[in-house]
């Protein structure tokens, strides 16, 4: 009579003690003693059957590089079938893996993971910063991407983009982790930090800076002035993005179907958005003419396309622009600071308004619950005073007119 098969529970393939544990159906997990106090037993999965009176026993694999056991009961099952066949299980190999690409790999990750989380947010995230910043490993096959791999990937932004760093590295490790478990990889993993990269790399909470470099607001306008001279994508990304007081990743990933230039709206999606909620931005005149005249030459669904029709804008476009301009010194994000400085010191507008304007997520809960507006108007004013600052129709705003 033939044993009941799968008795092992997924958990004993970890747990088991020494000896053999059966799994029905001639599937083995055999654990062998351990080697001493500080090593454990191997262990591997085989399947066993006679042959006339003699006794064999074939192996499978091992869970500890990567045979699972479902993997280990399907092959199991296809050398019963060769029994079953008047065959021989011996000629039996396991199908030879493709490894994967570290693109291909990120892919598979981000699938499995994408029933998890309940923000669509997670998952632009994880592809636009595997796209972004890995692409040096991204055709690497993951089980050739070494420390010096990863270091190549980190180490042109592990101090000016230190946040951002760290999280592509911790995704990396988990793809690598993935292509592990797999059975696509050996050994420790090269973006391992505790123990590892932490001995190659500046730790993270000392290269933090606090804050962007931002310029003095009262030198923007005669920025905006040498900005308007310029006639690359680039320059009138940059101009849109201070105007609008946004993220550099919300202008580049701009899409005309979220521009209403009759109502004078920007409607930037919930995906697209740091604190994962809508945001309408108010467009002024200025910003507006900037749209007018990219229309004339739209090409495609991107406001800022970059070379290629169907690709945005370079994340590092608008940065190595104020490298050309001479204000290296300051970040494309900076300007945000800027904008905030400018609106707390030289008018009157409520702090709320400023804040609604750069997307900041403000008040406990409750309060947060009570708010039904946007204020979208009255943030229009603001960026209106903004926009007539910039292009120098005010040395400073009147601090009593609020304007």
């Amino acid at each position: 009579m033939t044993r009941a098969l799968h008795r092992l529970a997924p958990r004993s393939v970890t747990t088991a003690k020494t000896g053999r544990h059966s799994d029905g159906g001639g599937l083995y997990l055999i654990v062998d003693k351990p080697v001493d106090d500080d090593t454990p037993g191997a262990r591997r999965w085989a399947f066993m059957y006679w042959q006339g009176r003699k006794g064999s026993e074939i192996g499978l694999g091992s869970p500890v590089k990567g045979v699972t056991l479902p993997m280990a009961r399907d092959r199991a099952a296809e050398c019963r079938r060769l029994l079953a066949e008047g065959g021989d299980p011996r000629q039996w190999k396991p199908e030879e893996k493709q490894v994967p690409n570290f693109e291909t790999m990120a892919e598979e990750v981000i699938a499995s993971l994408e029933s998890g989380w309940r923000n669509e947010k997670h998952i632009y995230q994880w592809r636009a910063t595997i796209k972004t910043y890995c692409k040096l490993i991204a055709t690497t096959a993951v089980d050739k991407i070494t420390t010096e791999d990863v270091l190549k990937v980190l180490r042109p932004i592990w101090s000016t983009k230190t946040e951002t760093a760290t999280r592509v590295r911790g995704r990396i490790e988990r793809i690598l982790d993935a292509a592990k478990a797999q059975g696509y990889r050996e050994g420790e993993n090269p973006a391992r930090w505790r123990g590892h990269l932490d001995n190659l790399l500046a730790k993270p909470q000392k290269l933090a800076r606090g804050h962007h470099a931002s310029m003095p607001w009262s030198e923007v306008p005669a920025f905006i002035l040498q900005l308007r001279a310029r006639e690359a994508m680039a320059a009138k990304a940059l101009e849109f993005t201070i105007l609008t007081a946004a993220r550099t990743n919300e202008t580049l990933g701009a899409r005309w179907d979220e521009i209403d230039i009759e109502a004078k709206v920007w409607t930037l999606p919930a995906l697209r958005m740091k604190a994962g909620r809508e945001h309408r931005v108010p467009l002024t005149d200025r910003a507006i003419a900037i749209l007018k005249e990219l229309e004339k030459a739209q090409t495609g669904e991107l406001v800022f396309p970059g070379r290629k029709v169907d690709r945005q804008l370079s994340g590092m476009a608008m940065e190595m622009l104020l490298r050309r301009m001479d204000a290296n010194a300051y970040t494309v994000h900076g300007f945000r600071s800027s904008f905030k400085t400018w609106a707390t010191e030289a008018t009157s507008f409520p702090n709320e308004l400023s804040e609604q304007a750069l997307a900041h997520v403000t008040g406990n809960q409750v309060e947060r619950a009570y708010r039904r507006t946007d204020i979208l108007e009255r943030r229009r004013e603001l960026m209106t005073a903004w926009a007539r600052f910039v292009a120098g129709s005010h040395k400073r705003a009147n601090k009593r007119s609020g304007t």
